[in-house]
């Protein structure tokens, strides 16, 4: 599932058209590709597969593991409910961890200094952040802080991992729907922010979560 939309949004809003697939998300193994939406800009998958061969097979290896446990979707919807926690968990094992970017201006001799930037996972020069239920608004402050660094020459590529619209018809059945509103962290809120131009000249992987990683007797 690569830059197509598997079915409606289930509440009411219309589909933005899809993007014409780039040719170097074809280095994300096929497996990988059937169980996610993703997309890229600005040859992200290239850059990853090229210039971080350690971090992208991190991050194909966690994808590749992601099982989205029935037990975990009923605990809650929280922005650090197992799901994100398993993932994080993952890459923290692989030397990947939160950093804090103190960023001062300097002008004319006197220095300002601006809030301290947060990425949850970052390794070399790569940032990864996974919003599966949180305020949309969390969409815009990763991908500003993706903008600012890559602009700073500090960051290369930023990454979100985030769940798929359609994934609110799976959450309704399971009577769990009120605890995955319209207005949280899911694809169709985070495209028209990258489309917006939000993350600025950074290359970008995005990953969606689909049904297909749903696991519902665990």
């Amino acid at each position: 599932m690569v830059g197509t939309r598997p079915g409606p949004i289930p509440w009411g809003g219309s589909a933005f058209p899809a993007d014409t697939p780039s040719m170097s998300i074809d280095v994300i193994p096929e497996r990988i590709r059937r169980r996610y939406l993703i997309e890229e800009r600005r040859h992200a998958c290239g850059i990853l597969a090229t210039d971080f061969p350690s971090e992208w097979q991190d991050i194909l290896d966690c994808l590749d593991g992601l099982r989205r446990r029935k037990s975990w979707i009923m605990v809650g919807g929280g922005g650090r409910s197992p799901i994100p926690q398993s993932l994080d968990g993952f890459l923290h094992q692989r030397a990947w961890g939160e950093k804090g970017f103190d960023i001062k201006i300097l002008v004319d001799g006197k220095s300002y200094e601006t809030p301290t930037h947060h990425i949850d996972n970052v390794k070399n020069r790569v940032g990864l952040e996974v919003e599966w239920n949180n305020k949309t608004e969390f969409y815009d402050r990763d991908l500003n802080n993706f903008r600012l660094l890559h602009d700073l020459r500090v960051l290369s590529v930023g990454v979100i991992i985030t769940r798929t619209s359609e994934l609110q018809l799976l959450f309704n059945e399971l009577g769990i729907g009120t605890k995955y509103g319209s207005s949280t962290t899911h694809w169709d809120k985070l495209i028209p922010k990258v489309n917006g131009g939000g993350a600025g000249g950074c290359p970008l992987l995005l990953v969606g979560i689909t049904d297909k990683c749903y696991v519902p007797n665990e």
